[in-house]
């Protein structure tokens, strides 16, 4: 309490020992919690699923670390770390004298993607539209702001399988009758969307995302073409 009185504007994490146990009172005088030291980008869908069921994607943080991860060995790409970090409060912990240009390149792309949908994560309504849980292949997650002018959906692919593509994301939560402009985070692609459509078409329709391989991720933004 001495601490926030004194410095108010000075932004505090709390961390109570991982494992999503969040202690309630700190949480009252501070902005965000460390859910868990496991910062594997595959292992996080799961965790982070787990702690949105109590807490705000605002509080939760959420780092891209170095690959291969420290607590497993598993390799993944930066899109993919930045995409699992981005459906929480985005930090980077990595070392990055180790990036490379490419690296970089891809950062500054994600960084700039998650300050135009930060509002909407971190304060916006949470979709679960395809459960990580239980071994799923899949994950994928939706935010939508409270006015409904935008959305972002976050997919994530664990490894294909007998060639089966990923399945229709049916969008959750716009207004059937706004208009919605689809624009890809980073070099995400989906089969035959179009640029343009209403809420009720992506509800309806969905989104056939593009994904193939192991440990690959996509993110889209919608927002409504009348602007804010």
């Amino acid at each position: 309490r001495e601490l926030r009185a004194k410095h108010p504007k000075v932004e505090i994490e709390s961390c109570s020992g991982g494992g999503g146990r969040v202690d309630l009172g700190i949480l009252g005088l501070t902005d965000e919690v460390w859910p868990s030291d496991n910062t594997d980008p595959f292992d996080r869908l799961t965790i982070q699923d787990g702690f949105t069921y109590a807490y705000t994607p605002g509080v939760m943080m959420a780092w891209v670390t170095d690959s291969p991860n420290w607590g497993n060995r598993r390799t993944t790409s930066v899109e993919y770390r930045f995409l699992s970090s981005m459906q929480g409060s985005l930090g980077v912990g990595a070392d990055l004298d180790k990036w490379t240009p490419e690296d970089f390149a891809v950062a500054k792309d994600m960084i700039a993607a998650y300050k135009e949908v930060r509002e909407t994560v971190q304060h916006g309504s949470l979709y679960r539209l395809i459960s990580p849980q239980h071994d799923s292949e899949y994950s994928a997650t939706e935010s939508v702001s409270l006015d409904k002018r935008q959305a972002v959906l976050f997919t994530f692919l664990h490894s294909s399988s007998k060639g089966y593509p990923f399945p229709t994301v049916h969008l959750r939560g716009l207004d059937p009758a706004r208009q919605y402009r689809l624009r890809a985070i980073h070099d995400a692609k989906a089969a035959g969307a179009p640029e343009v459509a209403s809420g009720s078409y992506w509800m309806a329709h969905g989104i056939d995302v593009l994904l193939r391989g192991d440990f690959q991720a996509a993110g889209f933004i919608l927002e409504d073409t009348a602007g804010r």
